[in-house]
């Protein structure tokens, strides 16, 4: 049996047959995990009479499982590699698929969205970057933009598909049908065209107590600003993922014109990376970081703006968007290097996900009693301290280079 290609070199068809096959693999676990609900989430309440705050809960249980479960698979990634994780995902996606579509009552509902949380923490993208980097070294920037390319589709690929199976089977079906996806399809795919990697002995493995406690005092200044901004912008992100059309509604838009506007986003996203990738290279990823907040933070700023052209704030927001999830995987590697990558990667992970699983509800809450206004005013004023944390970082680095301690 082929048990996956090893890696004699970091370049060539190898590389490319592992970007290709993780980029289709992230559209279907994206597609069938994280954006499912967007499309399935009123079919499920209409039909099991459960109220929609309930159902879209279940996605931030799961994604509070992924977060606490984060630190491990980053551990487990730096010692084994990302193919028996990523095999694992599949395993954890198609299982709890198949017991969300068995779900008729909450308890099953619930347990269904802790395993699929389980199976985003081990496959999506920090999963994926913890795989490359441990896979191509210092060379896994180019590999890392590219994937986020993959990434970008899945709404694109998957709504429409999510959309034609609830048609065709109902939504409990669409749940069995990406369930079979992930067994049957992407499962084999992680286990023969990942690539197989030696274990790394305890003895050569980095201590996870060197990330924490144990770095040079540049480089746990740097990870704890990293830390604040991958808070802050797990934050943001789940925040205008689930609210977007909201908000745009709250500027006196009918749901046609916010879904039309809103679809803007995905297209900048994409286009963002790809001048990442064409350019990227050529600069030290902080500048990415900072393209990444600085897009974030006007578009925030233009929403509460109340300006007219509010496309403009969707696509800004959009290209921000786009280059932020590159930044989070390349900003790391060039800070600490790929000994030990995938065990941070792991950590900082946790406060992302931690961060997108319980801000949504808040954020609903707030919309609720206060309207659009102030929950923007408060991401707007979280934009602004990821804009200030990066600066600092910046200046920082600068220093640290100065004195030679990075």
């Amino acid at each position: 049996m082929n048990t996956g290609p090893t890696l004699g070199s970091t370049t060539g068809p190898v590389r490319r047959v592992v970007i290709t096959a993780l980029g289709v693999t992230q559209i279907l676990a994206w597609g069938s995990s994280y954006y499912l609900l967007a499309v399935l989430g009123t079919p499920i309440a209409a039909d099991t009479g459960w109220s929609l705050s309930i159902v879209v809960g279940g996605l931030s249980l799961g994604l509070l499982a992924g977060g606490l479960a984060s630190p491990a698979i980053g551990r487990t990634i730096e010692a084994n590699g990302g193919r028996p994780v990523l095999a694992v995902s599949s395993l954890l996606l198609g299982l709890g698929l198949a017991l969300l579509g068995s779900a008729h009552h909450l308890a099953v509902y619930a347990a269904a969205w802790l395993v699929l949380g389980l199976g985003m923490g081990s496959g999506l993208y920090d999963a994926a970057f913890a795989t490359l980097g441990r896979a191509f070294g210092v060379e896994a920037r180019s590999a890392i933009v590219s994937l986020t390319l993959w990434g970008g589709l899945a709404s694109t690929v998957c709504w429409p598909l999510t959309a034609w199976l609830l048609h065709t089977y109902g939504w409990r079906g669409a749940c069995f049908v990406y369930a079979a996806v992930q067994l049957g399809f992407s499962l084999p795919i992680h286990l023969l065209l990942m690539p197989r990697q030696q274990p790394r002995l305890s003895s050569s493995r980095v201590p996870e107590t060197r990330i924490a406690n144990a770095l040079a005092p540049a480089q746990r200044r740097a990870f704890t600003l990293f830390a604040v901004l991958t808070t802050f912008g797990g934050a943001i992100a789940s925040i205008m993922s689930v609210h977007l059309l909201t908000f745009l509604q709250m500027r006196g838009l009918d749901l046609a014109a916010a879904v039309a506007l809103g679809a803007l986003f995905g297209p900048a996203q994409v286009a963002a990376r790809v001048v990442e990738m064409t350019f990227g290279n050529r600069y030290h990823p902080i500048w990415t970081l900072a393209a990444a907040k600085s897009l974030i933070g006007l578009a925030v700023m233009l929403l509460l703006a109340r300006i007219p052209l509010v496309g403009f704030a969707v696509i800004t927001y959009g290209a921000g968007n786009g280059v932020w999830s590159i930044a989070r995987g390349t900003m790391p590697l060039a800070l600490f290097g790929a000994s030990g990558y995938a065990t941070l990667i792991g950590r900082l992970a946790l406060f992302g996900l931690l961060a997108q699983a319980l801000s949504p509800s808040v954020a609903a809450v707030m919309l609720d009693r206060f309207g659009s206004d102030t929950v923007l005013s408060v991401l707007a004023m979280m934009a602004l301290v990821n804009v200030s944390v990066t600066a600092t970082l910046w200046v920082s680095l600068a220093r640290a280079k100065r004195i030679g301690q990075l």
